[in-house]
């Protein structure tokens, strides 16, 4: 059973989130009103997953992931943004944020999203957008591709899909191979990146020019 941890400081978002998650068979292992009470938490109580609110008191939601991220790397955290946070979703992307939620999703999507970034199985709809406002705040542009890439051909065709928002399962019939050996490339994708998950490997893969974003 995925184990999830709520971090926002509106009590009844919260209640909200928790009774959807607990409906869907998710456990609910405690909440936090602000980022310090969070990072406190993961410590205590070692979440598969943490959902965490961008503007939080004390300390706020990408501080409290840089915290997170920093001490529990392998820990994803969705983070729950409104419209209009091009920048910050950036900044959250750089503190180790793995996914990104509106506050307008449905409590449907936020589960789904929520457990496939648990299992490793999708990126945010938001990334693409998320990875070019980075680019647009720093006022760099896209590289371009580098004369070799570290990623065979096979590796760059399914991360590409990967950025273009497919799941394991999509990239493997879109490929006509298994969901292990799409699993198996991912593997060997994070280890050439230096990547922890798929998030991580599409920005490197980007930074570098060798896949590109919409």
């Amino acid at each position: 059973m995925t184990r999830v941890l709520l971090a926002d400081d509106h009590q009844l978002l919260r209640q909200a989130l928790r009774r959807a998650f607990e409906d869907s068979g998710v456990m609910v292992v405690g909440e936090a009103a602000d980022g310090e009470e969070a990072t406190r938490l993961v410590d205590e109580l070692r979440p598969d997953i943490v959902v965490m609110d961008v503007t939080m008191p004390v300390l706020d939601g990408v501080e409290a992931t840089r915290r997170i991220h920093s001490a529990w790397p392998d820990l994803p955290i969705v983070m729950l943004t409104m419209h209009g946070e091009a920048e910050l979703r950036a900044e959250a992307v750089r503190a180790g944020a793995a996914a990104f939620l509106t506050k307008d999703s449905s409590m449907q999507e936020v589960v789904a999203t929520v457990l496939a970034t648990a299992a490793g199985e999708a990126l945010s709809p938001d990334l693409a957008s998320t990875i070019l406002a980075e680019f647009a705040e720093t006022g760099t542009t896209l590289p371009p591709r580098p004369a070799e890439s570290p990623l065979t051909k096979r590796e760059e065709e399914i991360l590409q899909h990967i950025a273009d928002g497919y799941s394991t399962s999509e990239v493997a019939a879109k490929l006509f191979i298994s969901g292990k050996t799409v699993k198996n490339h991912l593997a060997s994708i994070y280890d050439k990146l230096d990547a922890r998950d798929r998030t991580q490997a599409v920005l490197s893969a980007v930074r570098i020019g060798i896949i590109r974003i919409a």
